[in-house]
């Protein structure tokens, strides 16, 4: 279909578009026209995301200017899924009669796009990066030039992108991207990487822009008017914040020691050998920064935690420039932290206080630990190292000293003896925690003129603002529309016997509350078809009460009804699991899958229809009090943004419960239970803060529900839902009356900067 928007002609690749699509456009052009930043948040399920194509991809060729797209998302599959959208836009624009040369391509990890016949063989991601840069660093292959053939391996697929001259228009996939790179004897990785500045789209993932360690090497040198979309951005301070957190072990610290006295005999070697090698990087140490740094960012060796444009001009320090001096300086550091490691209670401290303990200890200056990072990425490449994956452990130590060096408020550092409270053999860690976002995402909302933070579980917005350091010209929450209320939100508070549920901390492992649990789980497996998926507050917390149900029976039980499978930290048993969940779901023998919020399977896997008839919320997942470092950071909230302790807990449980249960709802097609199994949910503060189209289905009458209760009402629920229903009425039947309603509520909420005819005009339904 197409309509216009204040004169921009969108076109849609669908035959009928939802009222709140049509709102999202509208306000997503506000703010692009204003040139400023908005906070969108869209039900789940209406297609946020090819709404946002629709109108930024029509935006593009209104304004020629605008050419460039930056959609940031946070998993591989939500990456696929928006280029498969995008593809389907594109073909759709193609049917109409418009021809358009657009270059839009996705950028993954190595490990996802490497067709290197054995490193892509390998399992984990850090080793194919490792093995990788082994192959590609510039000394490499210059060494490898100079020896004899096959002396010195090379990787074919990356030599040959030196003759490569350019790569078709189109809308590239990864697996596009992955088959092209095959066909043509190209490494897909960084194909993708060189062809970033002439793409029009680009998805990627947030560390591209969000972690300087890595935005310093892919998107520095983008356009500065293009947009920025960070989708699924409900948890987008925790990734700015763990982006510049490091943490430091002892093995870490051995590991490093042992790369420095490799460090030490390359250097006696090369002394004899070559000394012109180290003179000229004296030299050029001297002369400034600045073309060491850009020839690291073309080599890919390490990004730097932070560089400052004006560091770039400075000389190195001189106790640092030769190469000797800065091994032993290395040395020094690596050994101080060993003996700061040696301590039986917690520290914490802020990083003016480390730097000058350390100065008095060793004498170490502020100064060269600012520079440390870039200067052992220099030293690594003057030494022509081949086997960089040895030095990934001391890289992490020079990142370390060059953040501790840099930052003097919004960090802290903690050092904890054991990993966790119950250990009794000594396991220090070293935290370096970023408190505050501001410090990842400034340079972006500085650096582009319109950045979208939108998600389907934004709720409550109120403290992004705050907590991001950004103030939005657009900040909305729609409704969602529907000819039928296809999914039931329902609190359940207490038991068939009349007992409270709930899993906070004084009554979690009460006998009565665990098995009124397990009663819960066990009713609803019997009446709700297909899938039921189940949310934990943590792994603990799962893994204690799947035990007391083993121990009760329950388990056994349940088998009688649909299969069990349990998601774990290792990220290839969840795969394994979440694959055979859904072929019991398609082979009619019926799932349940418990898991834990902020997991893997909360963040980004659907369960869309037969998949996930139901999701069970057993509590609200609050983050663990009794972590140091969130304690830390509520602190610096409140100290530097009044943010209280108790609204900001309340505001990352409410968000993360709501991510939960929005899993159940892909379409307006598609039905479900959302069920919030604690009696905190019935209280008017709480259920407050949860998104408001989840808020409009919920009725008063079932806000305070018993076991049995909730059962009846989910029975009389799925019999309306199983009744036959048109599916093209979904969006037609809202056509007519609630569309222009809805653009004129845009019109109005618009003010000043609202189209004159704010309304649409269907041109082909």
């Amino acid at each position: 279909m197409r309509f216009t928007i204040d004169g921009l002609e969108v076109i849609f690749p669908y035959d009928y578009i939802y009222p709140e699509q049509y709102a999202y456009m509208c306000d997503l052009k506000r703010a692009l026209d204003a040139k400023g930043h908005c906070l969108l948040e869209m039900p789940c399920g209406t297609g946020k995301t090819i709404t946002l194509l629709s109108l930024i991809i029509a935006y593009q060729n209104y304004y020629p200017e605008k050419r460039k797209l930056i959609y940031c998302s946070r998993t591989v599959p939500e990456i696929e899924k928006a280029l498969a959208e995008l593809k389907r836009l594109m073909e759709y624009r193609a049917s109409q009669g418009l021809r358009e040369n657009i270059l839009a391509l996705g950028l993954s990890s190595r490990k996802n796009l490497c067709i290197h016949p054995e490193i892509s063989k390998e399992k984990f991601g850090k080793v194919v990066d490792t093995r990788c840069q082994s192959l590609t660093a510039s000394w490499i292959r210059e060494k490898a030039k100079q020896s004899p053939p096959g002396e010195i391996e090379q990787c074919q697929f990356f030599e040959s992108l030196e003759d490569f001259e350019s790569m078709p228009t189109g809308v590239y996939t990864l697996e596009d991207l992955k088959a092209f790179g095959e066909a043509n004897g190209l490494c897909p990785y960084f194909l993708a990487r060189q062809l970033i500045l002439y793409a029009d789209v680009i998805i990627y993932s947030y560390h591209y822009l969000l972690d300087p360690k890595v935005a310093d090497l892919v998107s520095k040198e983008l356009s500065k008017d293009a947009i920025v979309i960070f989708d699924e951005a409900h948890n987008i301070d925790n990734v700015c914040t763990e982006s510049l957190s490091i943490d430091i072990t002892r093995p870490i610290l051995d590991a490093s020691a042992r790369s420095i006295q490799t460090l030490s005999s390359t250097i006696d070697e090369l002394k004899q050998s070559n000394s012109e090698q180290l003179q000229n990087e004296y030299q050029r140490l001297v002369d400034g920064l600045r073309e060491t740094h850009q020839q690291r960012a073309t080599d890919m060796v390490m990004g730097n935690p932070t560089l400052p444009d004006d560091m770039l001009n400075e000389a190195v320090p001189g106790n640092i420039r030769r190469a000797e001096h800065f091994v032993a300086f290395l040395r020094r550091l690596v050994e101080y932290m060993k003996t700061r490691m040696r301590v039986m209670h917690v520290v914490a401290e802020s990083p003016p206080s480390f730097l000058q303990h350390i100065r008095e200890v060793t004498c170490i200056e502020r100064k060269p630990l600012r520079f440390c990072a870039e200067r052992l990425a220099s030293l690594i490449r003057t030494l022509q190292l081949t086997q960089l994956a040895d030095f990934t452990a001391l890289q992490r130590v020079a990142a370390f000293a060059t953040l501790v060096a840099t930052y003097e408020k919004g960090f802290l550092l903690i050092l904890e003896p054991f990993e966790n409270d119950t250990d009794t053999i000594p396991n220090p860690v070293l935290h370096l925690t970023c408190l505050d976002a501001t410090f990842a995402i400034k340079p972006v909302f500085d650096r582009f003129s319109t950045v979208v933070i939108t998600s389907g579980t934004l709720s409550p917005m109120d403290l992004y603002p705050t907590l991001l350091g950004f103030r939005p010209v657009v900040m909305e929450s729609y409704q969602m529309t529907l000819t039928r209320d296809c999914f039931l939100p329902l609190t359940v508070t207490r038991g068939s016997d009349q007992v409270a549920v709930s899993s906070k901390f004084e009554v979690r492992n009460d006998l009565a509350v665990v098995r009124n649990y397990g009663n819960i789980l066990l009713e609803f497996a019997k009446v709700v078809p297909d899938g039921l998926v189940c949310f934990f507050p943590s792994y603990l917390y799962m893994e204690s009460i799947v035990a007391a149900w083993n121990e009760l029976g329950m388990l056994q039980e349940l088998l009688k009804f649909k299969l069990i499978f349990i998601e774990t930290p290792d990220a290839g048993e969840t795969s394994l699991a979440l694959e055979n969940y859904r072929k019991a779901c398609d082979n009619g023998r019926g799932a349940v899958l418990l898991s834990v919020a902020r997991g893997k399977v909360s963040e980004g896997v659907d369960f869309d229809h037969h998949y996930g008839r139901a999701v069970i919320l057993f509590g609200i997942p609050y983050q663990y009090t009794g972590s140091r470092i969130l304690k830390a950071r509520l602190e610096y909230l409140r100290d530097n943004f009044g943010i209280r302790e108790n609204d900001f807990l309340t505001f990352d449980a409410m968000r993360h419960g709501a991510q939960c249960v929005g899993r159940v709802l892909r379409g307006k097609t598609d039905y479900g239970l959302m069920i919030f199994a604690d009696k905190r949910f019935a209280r008017a503060d709480k259920r407050s803060k949860l998104p408001k189209w989840i808020l409009a289905n919920m009725n008063e009458s079932s806000t305070n529900l018993s076991t049995d209760m909730a059962v009846g009402v989910t029975k009389k629920f799925l019999r309306s839902m199983a009744q036959p229903f048109d599916r093209t009425q979904v969006g037609i039947s809202l056509w007519d009356s609630k569309m222009v309603e809805a653009a004129q509520r845009g019109a109005r909420r618009a003010g000043p900067t609202a189209p004159s005819n704010a309304q649409v005009t269907a041109m082909e339904l």
